[in-house]
This record gives C-alpha cells, structure tokens and sequence, in this order.
C-alpha cells in the first residue's frame, strides 16, 4: 500500500488548524501554510457558541482549551437605544477565549502532532490545485450594496457588565462586549458606512456614541492597546461551497453575520466535515473532485439553512424599527429570541 498523500492547507486560522488536527489524528501528512506568527490579535468575537464545542470535543480539544483558560459564558443581552431585552440564560452555555490563546494553542497541538506547520511563510502559488485547501479566511469585497463593511476589535478590563455577553445595537453598526479569559473582555465591532464617509477613530467607534449604554459601560475601561486590530472589506452575503472552484473551509466559503456568535463554531465545523473526504483522497480511495464536491455539498447543507436566518437577523439588527418604543416587543419576546438562536446554529 502507498503512503498517504500530504494535504497542504493555505491559512493558520480556527479553520485551517483544526482540520491540520484532525487529518493529524489519523495519520495524514499534513503541511500548513500561515502568513503570520502565533500568537496575535485578530477581529473576533472570541464567542464559540453551537455545534463548533462537540466538534472540538470529538476532537479531543475541549479539554484543550478549558485547560489553557477558555471559560464559560452562561448568559447574554441586547440593548439598542433606550430599549434593551433581559438578561437572558443562554440555552447552552458557549466559550469565551481570546484568538491570541486559541490559535496558539492550535498551532501548538498541530506540531504535537506532526505537522507541518510553516509560520511566517506567505504561499505565493495561488493555483490551489489536486490536494490543497484554501483556509484563508474571508475573501475582501470593497463594497455590498454600497455599503463599506468592517470589524474592530480590543480587548479591555474593569468593565461591569450584566450579562456575559452584551449587544450593544446602533444605527450603522453594532458591538458585542463578552468576557474571555484572563478577566479581560472582548469589545469587537460591526461598522458599515458610505464610501467617502469620515470615519471616528478606532476607540471612539467602539466606545459607542456618548450617553449610550455602551459608553457608560466602557468609561472606565481600560483597553490594552496591544490588542485591538481592524479588518475590512468584509462581504456577509451568504455564499455556496458548491461554487467554488478550490476546496475550501472556514470563511474562505462564507461568512455568517457576527451577530449570531457563531462564526467560530462553523470554522470548526467546516473543517471536521473536511476530514473525512480528506483522508479518502489522501489514501487512494477516492479522487480529488470527488473529495473537493463532498465537502462542499457538506458544508452546504449544514449551513445553508443558519446562514438564510442569519441574514434576516442582521436585517433586523439594521432595522429602524428596533430603535424605535416598538423595538421592545421583539426584544422582549422570548419566543423569538430562542427561535433565531435556534435557527442560527
């Protein structure tokens, strides 16, 4: 029998580490491609929440990462103008840990295991032919319906909140404050605007307008300037695996609105529907086309359904009606909230 072919993987990212992992684990050459260096910073909501924690636990990283200091977040809330919901249990508790830990301690376990793993090293072949897989995160769109998309992130101490993760809902933008790990919290944001609109300063937009509950949240924060990091161009119109011409996981498919808390979760998903089809090629059993097309019908079929709710939910979060007296019903209604949550995971 041939030794198994190496998978190279293009992108050291939540994706792209996890399937390194997985393939790892059953004794797949592996080889994985990263532009930058562990650990670092990047726009997150550090929020893993759904089926993303029984990937990892079938991975054997659970116990991983509560060791290395993920810890549990157990209730949420939304606040938009004068309005806000109730503090809220969530129906299953998620993680709350930084990418400046997470990732790390991936890359960590990926060379424990035997891979390959090639840090600051840009792959400068963009032909992702028979055997290599794009994990390299979203893919930049300059505009979507006019509208300039991006994120920011710090992270930041004494700050009180009334729920382990906050939502805190404007006009143009929306930003999540949850508690990670280290008793820090994440402060990362979802702004769009006009092109040729003047843009505040990274603090200032993530601090929230002055006499908003955002501000008074963070007024007496202290933000750890190392951290914060921006990113742009982001596209979240739901796309199709099954329209890609390369083999890909992660956000290098689609991204979910961040919102939903649960971009990281279909990383880890995306990337444990890729194993298997993986190593069938990798060990002669099955071609590259027939490996690439089972992995997209996969991930189609296990997101297409959460991504359609996920866009009607970042219309409403965008809705002028949440901002109005109005604005409390669905706020307020239970029904709804367990419903969208449901249906986004």
């Amino acid at each position: 029998m041939s030794a198994p072919r190496t998978i190279t993987i293009v992108g050291g990212g939540l994706a792209g580490l996890t399937l390194g992992i997985g393939l790892r684990r059953r004794n797949i050459p592996v080889t994985l491609w990263e532009a930058h260096g562990y650990p670092r910073h990047r726009v997150c909501g550090e929020f893993i929440s759904g089926n993303g924690q029984e990937v990892l636990r079938r991975l054997d990283l659970l116990r991983l990462l509560e060791s290395a200091g993920a810890i549990r977040v157990h209730s949420a809330a939304f606040i938009s103008g004068a309005s806000r919901s109730p503090t809220r249990p969530l129906p299953a508790p998620a993680l709350g840990i930084s990418r400046y830990l997470l990732d790390s301690t991936l890359a960590r376990e990926l060379q424990r295991l035997g891979g390959d793993l090639r840090i600051n090293t840009r792959r400068h072949d963009n032909d992702f032919a028979e055997g290599i897989v794009r994990a390299t995160g979203r893919r930049a769109q300059p505009t979507e319906n006019g509208w300039r998309w991006f994120g920011l992130k710090v992270h930041a101490t004494n700050v009180n909140l009334d729920a382990d993760l906050e939502m805190h809902v404007f006009e143009n933008n929306y930003v999540g404050v949850n508690r990670i790990n280290g008793g820090e919290v994440n402060v990362c944001g979802l702004f769009r605007g006009r092109a040729g609109e003047t843009r505040e300063s990274g603090f200032n937009l993530l601090r929230g307008k002055p006499g908003s509950r955002l501000h008074e949240r963070l007024a007496s924060a202290r933000f750890d300037e190392n951290s914060f990091c921006s990113v742009a161009g982001l596209s979240l119109k739901p796309q199709h695996a099954v329209d890609k011409t390369e083999c890909c996981v992660g956000d290098a498919i689609t991204m979910i609105p961040p919102v939903t808390g649960n971009g990281m979760s279909m990383a880890f998903e995306s990337a444990e529907l890729a194993i298997e089809p993986l190593e069938r090629y990798s060990r002669g059993e099955m071609s590259w086309a027939e490996a690439r097309d089972a992995i997209a019908r996969a991930c189609d079929a296990a997101f297409a359904n959460r991504l359609a709710w996920a866009h009607r939910l970042q219309w409403l979060m965008f809705s002028p009606l949440l901002r109005t007296p109005l604005g409390k019903i669905p706020l307020h209604s239970d029904h709804l909230w367990n419903f969208l949550f449901a249906k986004t995971r």
